[in-house]
């Protein structure tokens, strides 16, 4: 019964489109590979040995499908998001792509064993939503799960000073206190619902029903069960791989092993780059640092978009930021090259990922014009710094004295041996209120604004992207690739071809890449953001709490 109802579909389907059927290939998304920014691959050297691990460029994603939806031999796509492993921006970037797809006339088919609420919100732009008659989803809404350590650091006898400014600036917060701050609490309800709610206006136009269902049936637990996907018209169908396969079969007119599959990898591959002047997109993908080789290292990253403004066969320059942060000095290192790229007179386009906050923003706020995703988390323009204090600690627990010598009043202050002073307090506290005033002043400028009405809505307060384009953070919702296409049309290029930086090593040179490009070979080393947390006295933060992984 099953099969003859997906086969009458199937018959229907292909009437609409052709009287004499699909022709062509089928363009399969697996999603067996996480989607990030670069893509590419390289093996893992761990303590349990040697591994191969991927990654599919969304930049390569975005082409794909933008040339497949005008491809005469690509008739559909397939996807299967079960194995999706992306961030909510990018998620929604890879959802945007398909829409367009879509719109073109050609179909989409996902089918699924089963759904979270990343691959439902994925599964629902497709034309025909399958879901195994076994398969299993429960949505129950959004949810962010913070610790606190304070009372386990008290036990242990060590003290984190911190030094802040910003009311919502709750990085560090977890070190100091036992409960979640009523400032840090109102700003992630408002974040987590602003992303939550843009997420099910795009299902419920998908699916044609109302935020207000799909909040009840969410807060009733009413999704579980396959057949309540299908009662509630969030699925088309209930059916086994195998149907889908006799599904596409009769489309075709063809026998299950004749149709002719691509998968979206391979179709990428054969993108041509292009012609005509360059448009650069340099990936600062995350955490800024003023070392190691990992994330954004704040002079290589100069160096990078100083060579870019040299080049001149370069038109326009596509900064695509995805980053929660980092270092101060790193940051404004980076911030001068692309003031120096506009005053040469190259347009300079900011693209938002999942993050583009606090050193995020302090990084691309001079761009001509930011695009950004409504589920991206940015500005948190704030400042913090942490000074842990261990001695009594060590006294504590290891019977070892520290004791100092000193040649002035204050040479062993933020050493990390004993608290800092209230005359070295206040000298941080100072030390951070000027950056802080620095940041505004700065995102006052680049975005046309006093610095009073910076200052309200900075304080540190990290914000969606949804809501941040009404304030003025951001000018456009777009992707990545609609970043691309406005900054060619800004440089007057009617042919292009699109360069990626930082350039690709190969050979030994990748093996041993230490430029801030990512290495064929990675032997794991302690990450910024912990380097930075715990390293006493050095680190100025411009950084976002927490990063947020939404599944």
């Amino acid at each position: 019964m099953k099969r003859t109802l997906l086969s009458l579909l199937a018959v229907i389907f292909a009437l609409t489109a052709s009287a004499q059927g699909f022709k062509g290939r089928i363009l399969k998304l697996d999603f067996r590979k996480p989607v990030t920014e670069r893509g590419g691959s390289s093996v893992d050297v761990g303590l349990s040995g040697v591994s191969r691990s991927g990654s599919t460029s969304l930049l390569d994603l975005e082409r794909a499908l933008e040339k497949a939806a005008e491809d005469p031999e690509i008739a559909l796509v397939f996807m299967t998001p079960d194995k999706l492993s992306a961030g909510a921006a990018t998620t929604e970037e890879i959802r945007a792509a398909l829409a367009r797809f879509r719109a073109s006339g050609k179909p989409i088919l996902s089918y699924s064993t089963g759904f979270s609420t990343n691959t439902y919100y994925l599964a629902s732009v497709a034309d025909k939503v399958v879901l195994n008659p076994a398969g299993y989803g429960m949505i129950a809404g959004m949810s962010s799960t913070q610790y606190f350590l304070k009372d386990a650091l008290d036990s242990l006898g060590i003290r984190i000073q911190l030094i802040r400014h910003g009311k919502y600036k709750s990085a560090g917060e977890r070190f100091i206190r036992n409960d979640i701050s009523p400032e840090n609490r109102e700003q992630y309800e408002t974040m987590l619902r602003s992303i939550w709610t843009n997420r099910m206006e795009e299902v419920a136009a998908s699916r044609g029903t109302t935020v207000a269902a799909l909040d009840s049936l969410v807060d009733n637990l009413a999704l579980d069960a396959p057949e309540s996907w299908l009662k509630n018209g969030l699925v088309d169908e209930l059916a086994h791989r195998d149907e889908v396969e006799h599904y596409f079969a009769v489309l075709f007119g063809k026998a299950p092993d004749k149709l002719d599959f691509i998968t979206l990898e391979d179709y990428a591959d054969k993108l041509r780059k292009g012609s005509g002047g360059k448009v650069a997109v340099v990936f600062a993908d995350g955490e800024i640092s003023r070392d190691g080789s990992d994330g954004i290292v704040g002079n290589r990253m100069a160096q990078t978009l100083a060579s870019v403004r040299r080049d001149e066969d370069v038109k326009a320059v596509v900064f695509r930021v995805n980053s929660p942060g980092g270092e101060v000095v790193a940051s404004d290192l980076i911030r001068r090259e692309i003031e120096l790229l506009r005053k040469e007179g190259k347009p300079v386009i900011a693209s938002y990922g999942d993050y583009a906050a606090s050193g995020g923003y302090w990084i691309s706020s001079p761009a001509d014009r930011i695009f950004s995703g409504r589920s991206t988390l940015t500005g948190s323009i704030g400042v913090f710094g942490l000074v842990p204090v261990i001695g009594d600690a060590v006294k504590k627990h290891l019977k070892v004295n520290l004791v100092s010598i000193n040649t002035h009043a204050h040479s062993d202050a933020m050493s990390g041996i004993r608290a800092m002073d209230e005359t070295e307090t206040a000298q941080y506290q100072a030390h951070i209120e000027a950056i802080y005033d620095r940041f505004v002043s700065l995102v006052a400028e680049s975005r046309g604004k006093t610095r009073e009405a910076v200052d309200e809505i900075a304080q540190g307060r990290v914000w969606a992207g949804r809501d941040a384009i009404g304030i003025g953070l951001v000018d456009e919702f777009g992707t990545l690739l609609d970043a691309v296409h406005y900054a060619a049309e800004k440089a007057g290029l009617k042919s292009y071809r699109i360069a990626c930086y930082p350039a690709r090593k190969k050979g030994l040179k990748a093996i041993l890449s230490d430029d801030g490009t990512e290495p064929l070979v990675r032997v794991p080393e302690v990450p910024a953001s912990l380097r930075n947390y715990v390293t006493p006295g050095e680190h100025t933060l411009a950084r976002l709490p927490y990063v947020i992984t939404i599944q």
